[in-house]
């Protein structure tokens, strides 16, 4: 019997796209059989101007314009599906996306799914045109629904909880297509560790308040400035600060360090953030699905730093109104809200404790098993 072949189409802008359909492939070669993965990130498929405008202003938006943002996100998803600059949008899409069709038939996929929006339209109009035969799924990756997610023809959609659900269907997608399995999350984020065994890997004490501070891969956001005005406060607790690429927040904050021993512990980039998730309390981080996931999955309760309006802006809201998180404006209003847990232990263990309620840490083997693939392990398609 030949191998199950899954496509996996993503898009690099933002990291979320590329990990949810990372934590797919990944769970799929550790937990299915028989099964052929390829991932596709799409912008190695259009031309370089394309790629400029589609990620690279995206990028330059979200972190010097957020407001500007905000306004396109918001009109973009009220805007007509026929309206000329939609339609104008689409085409240009199409054509800078021959290449990838050409991927696709090559590699003669048995499945697709999109953690993207722009790989869903795409494909919604070679099914209408009987170009493709394979069915196509679409994961969403954030607690929001845009309207660009939302296309024809599409086999199936998997949604982050119960209110996304319902709003694919007040968009018209067929309830028996609609799926609650929450946002995949990578394989190590889901097998369990203990918080003693990773406090002696990094040197910290594992009876000691700790709060992990999270820049991102880029390590935006002056971390060293933020973690000295954690540090002053008159609080006994640990503060791990992962500064991502950003080698000089990293030298600044190893600085630091040396005014406040065996309470900072800055990081460069890692793939350990598992294990470092396992020596926390809370987690301070900008509120992106894929992240606010795993920490769910985790159980971890968060702070949830500045959000850009927008689809940051809806999951700060959802995991607000959910009580597993608190939202800071700034760096004041960080401090206050640090050190209101630090003297409200009882709020941080609810805010716990309903965080590991609310986490989905086995939505990637959800997924692949609803489109198709046997799992080795079913209790990994549960809840």
């Amino acid at each position: 019997m030949s191998k199950k072949k899954i496509l996996l189409l993503s898009v690099s802008a933002g990291a979320g796209h590329r990990r949810a359909a990372e934590a797919l492939r990944m769970t799929a070669m550790e937990q299915a059989d028989d099964v052929e993965v390829c991932h596709l990130d799409v912008m190695d498929f259009v031309t370089s101007a394309f790629r400029k405008v589609y990620t690279d202003f995206y990028l330059k938006l979200v972190n010097k314009a957020p407001t500007l943002w905000g306004y396109l996100y918001h009109a973009s998803n009220a805007a007509q599906a026929d309206s000329t600059i939609e339609r104008l949008r689409r085409g240009i899409e199409r054509l800078n996306a021959q290449s990838l069709l050409s991927a696709i038939t090559a590699f003669t996929p048995d499945a697709i799914i999109c953690t993207h929006f722009l790989p869903a339209e795409l494909l919604s109009r070679l099914l209408r045109k009987n170009r493709l035969q394979c069915p196509v799924w679409v994961q969403v990756t954030d607690f929001d629904l845009h309207r660009m997610w939302v296309h024809e023809g599409m086999a199936g959609y998997f949604a982050a909880n119960e209110e996304i659900a319902s709003r694919m269907r007040n968009q018209g997608i067929a309830p028996d297509k609609i799926h609650v399995t929450g946002i995949p999350i990578m394989p190590v984020f889901v097998q369990p560790v203990e918080r003693a065994v990773c406090a002696k890997e990094w040197q910290l004490d594992p009876g000691r308040t700790t709060f992990l501070l999270m820049g991102g891969g880029a390590g935006l956001g002056g971390l060293d400035i933020v973690a000295e005005r954690l540090l002053s406060l008159s609080a006994d607790f640990q503060l791990i600060v992962l500064t991502g690429n950003n080698a000089k927040a990293l030298q600044a904050l190893q600085h630091l360090a040396s005014r406040f021993p065996h309470r900072l512990l800055a990081q460069g980039y890692t793939d350990q953030v598992e294990r470092l998730m396992a020596c926390a309390d809370l987690v301070i981080t900008k509120p992106g699905g894929l992240t606010t996931s795993e920490c769910l999955a985790m159980g971890l309760p968060m702070i949830v730093n500045s959000p850009i309006p927008g689809q940051e802006e809806r999951n700060a809201d959802f995991l607000l109104e959910q009580g597993v998180a608190l939202k800071a404006y700034d760096d004041a209003s960080l401090a206050y809200r640090v050190h209101y847990l630090l003297t409200h232990p009882e709020k941080l263990a609810d805010m716990r404790s309903k965080a590991h309620a609310l986490g989905r840490p086995h939505a990637a083997a959800q997924v692949l098993n609803i489109v198709g693939l046997p799992m080795r392990n079913k209790a990994n398609i549960m809840n």
